[in-house]
């Protein structure tokens, strides 16, 4: 083999070496306080999706309550990822057994503190709001990062599905709403589920969810362990107002940056 092949057979072998050799560098990881810092795309992401659901009044659809999702153009809801489920069709007491939309049964109207309730299909319509919870944390949203929302009676059963679910949530809003059940279920709540924060909002001229039933609320939240904001809107009947709306995005936002920072 003449002097000019064995010299080039040797040039390429030393590029080949070079080329490994700096292939092996950038795999290598960062210097020793830097990794900490680092946080891939996809990582980053993952941890700032959020996700909120919202339970519909009797009655009513899933679809015609999307239009709320337009009050939450802050930046922080980017990732957020909305639902908004129909209740199934179902036999109403409180409106001689008419069929409509209902997550459970409502034996009268308007519902007083005293009112009698449905546990059994509270629970039953728990189970389902807590697969749909449940199906987003396994597509990797952190339960921290997820709030149910929910008027009337979506919001007796937002209520009712916060308090059941064994983990903390971000939180869980209750417009018009009650309380869904007997304070026997209480013992079923578990130490994390009660880190979860509750707003309750409701309209003093309400007739149809009275305003006593709303009230009943924050002591039987207290006595339960949970931490409660309730806001009284004068004037505001059965309904739900574009101030209650910006006044969830404000709370939802400061639940999430603080979740956030927890992570960090």
């Amino acid at each position: 083999m003449s002097s000019l092949v064995r010299f080039l057979f040797s040039l390429a072998a030393a590029i080949a070496a070079a080329s490994l050799l700096a292939a092996a560098l950038r795999r290598r990881a960062p210097p020793s306080g830097l990794a900490a810092h680092l946080v891939p795309a996809p990582m980053a992401a993952a941890r700032n999706r959020s996700f909120v659901l919202w339970l519909h009044g009797l009655g009513d659809s899933g679809p015609a309550n999307e239009p709320i999702r337009n009050f939450f153009s802050a930046p922080e809801f980017r990732l957020t990822k909305w639902a908004f489920p129909s209740a199934p069709n179902s036999p109403v007491s409180c409106n001689h057994g008419a069929v409509m939309p209902s997550w459970f049964d409502i034996h009268e109207l308007p519902m007083s503190a005293g009112s009698p309730q449905d546990d059994s299909g509270v629970l039953k319509a728990v189970e389902n709001v807590h697969a749909m919870i449940d199906k987003e944390v396994a597509d990797g949203i952190h339960p921290e990062n997820i709030f149910v929302c929910g008027f009337s009676q979506g919001g007796a059963l937002t209520l009712a599905s916060v308090l059941l679910y064994p983990k903390t949530l971000g939180g869980g809003a209750v417009f018009s709403g009650w309380v869904p059940f007997g304070s026997s279920v209480t013992e079923r709540i578990s130490p994390e589920a009660r880190k979860t924060p509750i707003l309750w909002s409701h309209g003093i001229a309400d007739n149809v969810v009275l305003f006593e039933a709303g009230q009943a609320g924050p002591p039987f939240l207290q006595n339960a362990g949970f931490s409660c904001e309730f806001k009284a809107y004068p004037g505001l009947g059965h309904s739900i107002s574009k101030e209650e709306l910006y006044s969830l995005e404000s709370w939802i936002k400061n639940h999430l940056k603080a979740s956030q920072e927890k992570e960090n």
